[in-house]
């Protein structure tokens, strides 16, 4: 009853939002960030995608959603965030050992640092302990536990901000030997990007799946889950952690990647490396991309010059998708790969996600 009443009182607020506020001109004032934030959480809230709450995409929204409290101060948003935690009694998802059940873990654990309430981690802290000590089936199945490149984002933040909290630094150690099996298992030196996983490799004599254009398979949101679980994972790190450089090092190698991919309008194409091939950008993608980008510039990581104008033009290109009731339009379905299956009115929770990270730094930069 509480989950609905505020998700009611968030309707109540936006009803007498005008239809021309996602035409508002200056994207970048702050007035109007703070009030798209809302009115974006406001209405992936109120609409469920049938989904548990607990569950990878609504755990990639719900840290979204908390840097919109962030920024905004949004007792709405906070309250709403405790109520999915109580209602699932703050239980991560049910598999042990599969790195998209702890994407909600993130969330628990900001919420603990605000309410220092034990029972908050209590649930995910046993189920990660079951993980560290019980062979799983995702290591049976692929030889590595973190075989595919999104994990990136759902898990090495949780574990990175457990150590953190705990001041217990072997969940970042634990975190930093899964993510390297990650690392060298799917990522190209040559274009510095991410396979989605195994399947998108290319073997020694060149077979492997192609784009139409015979250059290799790159996925956007994928390579996106990698930037923003950087950009999170590094947040968390100690600035005299050993193994900091390493990330540091690939965090810049794929934001130049990536600068150099970008689309004129902004947004980026769900094939990086065919991007004619799958026309209109692609919102999740460019979501977590825009806010690696501009974290990158905030923290003084990236070049002001260099990737403003890109930050710039994403954040642009990404208001243009959100469509007059809130809903974060042009977002590819859950999937693996590049594909044309989404239109204006294709919305998913970690898209909105994605846009409110975006948000959340956007609205830091000193332009």
């Amino acid at each position: 009853m509480r989950t609905v009443t505020i998700v009611f009182l968030f309707a109540i607020c936006f009803m007498a939002i005008p239809k021309t506020w996602g035409q508002e001109k200056d994207v970048f004032n702050k007035d109007f960030i703070k009030s798209n934030l809302l009115k974006v959480a406001s209405w992936q809230m109120q609409h469920s995608n049938k989904k548990p709450l607990n569950d990878w995409t609504n755990g990639a929204l719900y840290t979204g959603i908390f840097a919109a409290y962030q920024v905004t101060k949004s007792e709405l948003l906070l309250d709403s965030m405790m109520a999915m935690g109580n209602r699932y009694q703050w239980r991560p998802g049910r598999r042990f050992d599969h790195a998209d059940d702890y994407a909600i873990t993130q969330t628990y654990i900001d919420l603990y640092r605000l309410k220092k309430d034990k029972t908050i981690l209590q649930p995910s802290l046993d189920s990660l302990e079951k993980m560290k000590s019980v062979p799983g089936n995702e290591v049976r199945k692929h030889g590595i536990i973190w075989w595919w490149c999104d994990a990136l984002f759902m898990a090495p933040p949780t574990m990175a901000k457990l150590a953190k909290t705990l001041k217990d630094p072997s969940w970042l150690v634990l975190s930093d030997s899964f993510f390297r099996e990650t690392y060298r298992l799917l990522y190209s030196e040559q274009y510095h990007l991410f396979a989605r996983d195994a399947n998108y490799l290319i073997d020694a004599n060149g077979n492997g799946k192609r784009e139409s254009n015979g250059q290799k398979v790159f996925w956007s949101r994928g390579n996106g889950w990698v930037m923003g679980g950087l950009v999170k994972l590094l947040q968390e790190m100690p600035k005299n952690y050993a193994g900091r450089d390493f990330y540091l090092k690939l965090y810049k190698e794929m934001a130049n990647s990536l600068l150099a991919l970008q689309q004129t309008d902004g947004l980026w194409r769900t094939s990086l490396l065919d991007p004619a091939a799958y026309p209109g950008g692609e919102g999740s993608g460019t979501g977590f991309d825009c806010y690696a980008l501009a974290w990158g510039i905030n923290q003084k990581i990236l070049d002001k010059q260099r990737f403003l104008p890109a930050v710039k033009k994403a954040w642009e290109g990404l208001n243009s998708l959100v469509l007059e009731e809130g809903a974060v339009g042009w977002v590819q379905p859950i999937g693996g790969d590049p594909r044309r299956n989404f239109n204006a009115n294709s919305w998913e929770a970690y898209g909105a996600g994605a846009y409110l990270l975006a948000g959340s730094e956007v609205i830091k930069l000193k332009q």
